[in-house]
């Protein structure tokens, strides 16, 4: 099994513990990006991941090819050029605060990259499936063309592919990222989305549901589910659903509909460490699930379990193993220590 993802990965600068931006005389540094993150999750489920991006030639570049092989993650065909990495800061929020994310992105290297930067039909030569993010596209519309070269070239070669719709208000507009992703999502097999993207980039709606209220409505993400399949001819559709009742603690569930059954997974109360990181970390375990040929009620647990486990791990890399995630999916959920 092989997986290609793309997309961006940037130097994340944060913090100590919980102080806020204005308090820190020192920021820890690690390297993160949605679809990087998936390849890390996919690479500790030992599946063959590659990520493709272009990064500098300059040591700080280096540093971040080096973060990925340090996970077993195929960096062979990152592309190498341009001036800079993407930075964004981020300040974790507690109890009532929310976490806070400033992006430092304009002109980095995947951003000023060109379509002839990548030979996709080398680059899916024997792979399985392909993974991107709706925040890819929305760097600027030449990575967005860059995408939908991707996409298509995935497609004629049999690639599976899956989107997480991730809509990023800093980035874009609704309107534009809905005529973005209308184009992109018509190559797309998985669609993952949570109800606040399927409402940004699509207009479409979980009926009686109070997001900040944590008041969720099992009916109502059917339906969002059916309406993205009926929209867009996807063979599947997660929506992942979070109750948040502080920064701190978060109700954390998902649906996964197959075209004939809605299967929602149990429900997990968090007490986070860490959440940057924890949709990707959902896309990485139902990657891995479908491959494996999980039923979709064992794909959806699988997915939410992995998700789970990384809302304690610091950082935007999920650093867990099959067997942990099969170990919480089957009920293990005590976090008694383990001799």
């Amino acid at each position: 099994m092989k997986v290609i993802t793309f997309g961006e990965i940037m130097l994340r600068l944060a913090p100590e513990g919980y102080l806020r931006f204005t308090q820190a005389d020192k920021f820890g540094v690690v390297y993160g990006g949605g679809e990087a993150n998936v390849a890390v999750s996919l690479a500790n489920y030992g599946v063959d991941a590659a990520y493709v991006t272009k990064l500098p030639k300059h040591e700080i570049g280096q540093a971040a090819v080096n973060a990925l092989r340090r996970f077993g993650v195929d960096t062979s065909m990152i592309v190498r050029g341009g001036d800079r990495v993407g930075i964004y800061f981020n300040e974790k929020g507690a109890s009532q605060r929310p976490s806070k994310v400033i992006y430092d992105r304009a002109h980095s290297a995947i951003a000023e990259a060109k379509p002839e930067d990548f030979d996709w039909k080398k680059i899916f030569d024997g792979a399985d499936w392909f993974h991107f993010t709706g925040i890819t596209p929305a760097l600027n519309p030449t990575v967005a063309a860059i995408c939908l070269d991707a996409c298509k070239a995935a497609k004629e070669q049999g690639v599976k592919i899956s989107c997480d719709l991730n809509f990023r208000k800093k980035l874009w507009s609704r309107e534009q990222a809905k005529e973005t992703m209308s184009e992109l999502c018509k190559y797309v097999d998985v669609c993952i989305s949570n109800e606040e993207d399927a409402h940004d980039v699509f207009g479409i709606d979980a009926e009686n549901t109070d997001i900040a209220g944590g008041k969720l409505n099992q009916d109502g993400y059917k339906s969002v589910a059916r309406q993205l399949a009926e929209k867009f001819g996807f063979e599947k559709v997660a929506i992942t659903l979070r109750s948040s009742i502080s920064a701190n603690d978060n109700d954390w569930q998902a649906l996964l509909y197959d075209g004939k059954e809605y299967c929602f997974s149990k429900s997990y109360h968090m007490h986070i460490v860490d959440r940057v990181g924890g949709g990707d970390s959902f896309g990485g375990g139902l990657i891995y699930a479908c491959l494996n040929g999980y039923s979709t009620q064992d794909a959806v647990e699988f997915a939410v379990a992995a998700s789970c486990l990384k809302h304690s791990i610091e950082g935007d890399f999920n650093l867990v193993s099959v067997d942990e995630v099969r170990a919480l999916a089957g009920g293990n959920g005590t976090g008694r220590i383990q001799r």
